[in-house]
């Protein structure tokens, strides 16, 4: 026995009909007399309607297979796509089972079922089955070029199972082998996946496989844009450019989504003067900007600090008779509150609110940044009030930036009093909620508090990641707490983290401070055998530790070690050790001067 038999007998087996379950539906156990077609006229009017679920259609199955004149396969298919609707009930099974009950009964499937047939496998992740459907469409008698629709379903399936390299494949072997054509919307699919997969090779491949085919469809301006997109996404803007050439020259005419991906390309790679000459382009070939691409514009130049320029695209867009919707106003907000321009910030929010664009969460939390960043907490903790007073429920990533905020402000009773209220509302914090909060309370010498809410933090099954460790670790050496910042080393590196420069010169510090010079020396063997090679601050620190502890040879050792390296002793350090040497020998003093 096959394995296409072996699963259709599977399906057969776990959707097995039995008359008798369904013989008691008050509406729709239909009485059928010898005159059918009334019958089949209610079936497909409830095939139009569609079913709440699997019991309706399977039972209308069993009786249209019951009657004296058996309807044709156009109705089956019908009551079987009709079935494959209803997607969150999983319907696949049932309509490979009936299918093969119907073909059983002699009944020969058109292509249309068999392409339903096809969808089905494929959705079950079995498109090798959908495969072997397209060479039983051939034994039947269907001419292949017929075979497109199929050929394209299980294009599709390749593409939703992951299986994009042989889809590819697949499509380069029906083009040059086969002479298929796709269609528009195979090939549209295909580039579309293609980009996102980030294979712009071969997106640009199929693009030039349609150009080569004079009979076959032409590219047209979304594969051209989609493709153009996913090139400036990545930074290649002269390809980006070279295909809108080509999209030109084939008589494709860009559309406001090709420019603005253009532009948004130019901008990324500091090329504004361009920017120019590509909006003017725009403006000649009577390209209308849409409220998308002026909000576009509008963030590229308030994130460049650019905020002449962002206000003319508004004027532009009120000339234009396009008006700014809330992105549009929270990007030019966004612009005022990064160069700390409070008051204009919030003139555009009230000017926003004017002009009936109701202000939703992102721009309540860029006004609330901004506010935090020139450290007015009073002024954002306004903003959270009448967020509450409009009725907007903030997200996590409102109580965030507010408990930093307060945090930074040293103001932690009120951030623990936040953090609290986020989880009263309904808001689970995430990792860099606990991240403000653990900050704040090392930084104001909470380090028992910090603990317990790291604890806390896992026990809520949220993960700490190397921040929280890179927070902590260093804040509970610097505390004292040594052999709490070792545990918690330890852990992070049983989860596959590395500690960075940073943490590990922190702790070496520590050591020297604590007077275990060995220690200290250890950990630098340690930071380089887990691939973290000491820079000059570590070599600093160390050399420092020496010389505190009066170990004047080490000093001189890692002295002329970190020398070696490339790296140069800093102000502190050569003051110290000069300042040690001289008490005991000059020419040991010159020789480390020179």
């Amino acid at each position: 026995m096959s394995s296409l038999i072996r699963l259709r007998f599977q399906f057969q087996h776990h959707f097995q009909f039995n008359p008798r379950n369904y013989s008691n539906s008050a509406n729709y156990n239909l009485i059928v007399d010898n005159d059918s077609r009334e019958f089949i006229q209610f079936v497909r009017k409830q095939c139009k309607l569609g079913f709440l679920n699997l019991q309706i259609p399977l039972n209308l199955f069993h009786q249209m297979m019951s009657l004296p004149r058996r309807p044709s396969i156009f109705d089956f298919t019908r009551l079987f796509a009709a079935m494959l609707k209803l997607k969150r009930l999983q319907p696949h099974f049932a309509v490979i089972s009936l299918s093969g009950q119907l073909e059983l009964s002699g009944t020969r499937p058109d292509l249309y079922s068999i392409g339903i047939l096809a969808n089905c496998y494929c959705h079950l992740g079995r498109v090798d089955f959908g495969f072997s459907l397209l060479g039983k469409s051939l034994k039947l008698g269907y001419p292949f070029e017929y075979s497109l629709v199929l050929f394209t379903t299980l294009l599709n399936g390749l593409i939703q199972n992951g299986q994009l390299r042989e889809a590819v494949k697949l499509l380069d072997v029906a083009v040059v082998k086969l002479g298929i054509r796709p269609d528009i919307v195979t090939y549209g699919t295909m580039v579309k996946c293609l980009c996102r997969a980030g294979d712009n090779a071969s997106a640009l491949h199929l693009l030039r496989q349609m150009n080569s085919h004079p009979s076959g469809c032409k590219p047209d301006v979304f594969m051209y844009s989609t493709l153009i997109d996913s090139l400036c996404k990545v930074r290649l803007l002269s390809e980006a450019l070279n295909l809108f050439s080509v999209m030109k020259n084939e008589g494709i005419k860009p559309g406001v989504v090709t420019y603005t991906s253009l532009i948004r390309g130019m901008f990324s790679l500091g090329r504004k003067g361009e920017v120019k000459e590509m909006l003017v382009e725009m403006m000649e070939s009577n390209v209308a900007l849409d409220v998308t691409a002026y909000s576009m514009l509008v963030d590229m130049y308030c994130k460049d600090g650019m905020m002449d320029e962002a206000q003319a695209i508004i004027r532009r867009m009120n000339e234009q008779g396009v008006s700014p919707d809330v992105l549009t106003y929270t990007a030019l907000l966004d612009g005022y509150c990064l160069s700390g321009q409070m008051d204009k910030a919030r003139e555009v929010f009230d000017l926003m609110v004017e002009n009936v664009q109701r202000p939703d969460v992102v721009t309540y939390n860029t006004l609330i940044n901004g506010y935090v960043k020139v450290k007015n907490i009073d002024k954002a903790l306004e903003i959270l009030e009448k967020m509450f007073e409009q009725g907007i429920s903030p997200n996590v990533v409102v109580y965030t930036t507010l408990i930093d905020g307060l945090c930074k402000a040293g103001k932690i009773p009120m951030a623990r009093q936040l953090f609290n209220d986020m989880q009263s509302n309904g808001i689970k914090p995430d990792v860099c909620t606990y991240g403000a909060l653990l900050d704040g309370l090392c930084k104001n010498a909470q380090l028992d508090d910090a603990v317990a809410l790291l604890t806390e933090m896992e026990s809520y099954g949220v993960a700490p990641d190397v921040v929280i460790y890179k927070i902590l670790i260093p804040s509970l050496r610097e505390g004292g707490q040594v052999n709490d910042a070792e545990n918690f080393v330890a852990e992070l590196l049983s989860k596959g983290f590395v500690p960075d420069h940073k943490m590990y010169t922190t702790m070496i510090k520590g050591y020297c401070k604590e007077g275990l010079m060995s220690t200290a020396v250890d950990l630098v063997d340690k930071m380089k055998q887990n691939g973290c090679s000491p820079d000059d601050v570590t070599y600093n620190t160390i050399i420092r530790g020496f010389i505190i502890n009066n170990d004047m040879p080490n000093a001189i050792r890692y002295r002329d070690t970190m020398v070696s390296m490339g790296f140069e002793v800093d102000v502190s350090t050569m003051s110290l050790l000069v300042g040690h040497l001289s008490l005991d020998n000059h020419e040991s003093v010159q020789k480390v001067v020179s």
